[in-house]
């Protein structure tokens, strides 16, 4: 069984006896609040995790008591709470590849007139942990924290295609689980991704994560499921296919060998 760090396990698996079923509950809780969220109410909770709302209601009790969620009485509701700022900020702020990537990812952006991400997995999708514009094209612009899917963004097909054949089949039965129906066609979608990457060295996205968003991305793998994406994109308008993978992918390749051999030194 493949340890995958960051899947939900299930009962029966061979770490079961490690896996602390109420932390985990805990966690998904907090993973229920997206951003632009506000507060969220114990009955929206359980459904977005799938626990029951008597457990949904201890856990977020517990949570409050620990500064995690903070509570409206008036509204009787939840919203995220200093606690996972704190969390979070320590994991950004710590973070090597960011330090090293930002100057780096801040001129690419000015020199091409592109939004140029560094994402990082976090189960089905890519969390963007830095992020730059340009300084003077509008462009289309994410946040630190903004997730995007795993089987039709750029960065998250890049990271499938980082991956060993053998791990790469255990996302993909995540992912169909997810996809139902339209496996097929997103599983074509990220097949032609690790073939155009094996050729060319990069990953594409022409509006199959958003119709309006073209972009191109570039792992750099640091370990084992130690796997960080660049991307580098923006409005289908104003960014076309050509003007990607031939001005674009080549500087975005460029930027990330220099990255991987800053790391090294570092």
């Amino acid at each position: 069984m493949l340890d995958i760090p960051g899947l939900p396990r299930k009962k029966g698996d061979e770490a079961d006896r490690k896996f602390i079923e109420a932390l985990a509950r805990g966690l998904d809780v907090l993973r229920a609040f997206l951003p632009g969220d506000g507060f969220l109410g114990n009955q929206e909770i359980s459904q977005r995790t799938g626990l029951p709302k008597s457990s949904v209601s201890r856990i977020t009790y517990t949570l409050t008591q620990l500064g995690y969620l903070t509570y409206s009485e008036r509204m009787e509701k939840y919203q995220l709470g200093s606690g996972v700022l704190a969390l979070g900020y320590a994991f950004v702020s710590n973070l090597a590849i960011r330090q090293v990537a930002k100057p780096l990812m801040q001129e690419l952006a000015n020199n091409t007139g592109t939004s140029v991400g560094l994402a990082d997995r976090d189960r089905l999708k890519m969390i963007y942990v830095e992020y730059c514009s340009p300084t003077n094209v509008m462009a289309f612009r994410h946040e630190v924290g903004d997730r995007v899917p795993l089987s039709t963004g750029s960065a998250g097909r890049a990271y499938l295609a980082a991956l060993p054949d053998e791990e790469r089949e255990f996302f993909f039965k995540h992912i169909e689980q997810k996809q139902g129906a339209n496996w097929p066609k997103v599983k074509q979608g990220i097949l032609e991704n690790i073939e155009n990457y094996r050729q060319r060295g990069f990953c594409y996205s022409y509006g199959d994560w958003d119709p309006d968003v073209n972009g191109v991305s570039v792992p750099l793998t640091l370990g084992k499921n130690t796997i960080f994406c660049f991307n580098a994109g923006g409005p289908a308008y104003r960014l076309s296919r050509d003007f990607l993978e031939k001005e674009v992918a080549p500087q975005l390749k460029n930027m990330v060998r220099n990255i991987e051999a800053t790391l090294v030194r570092y």
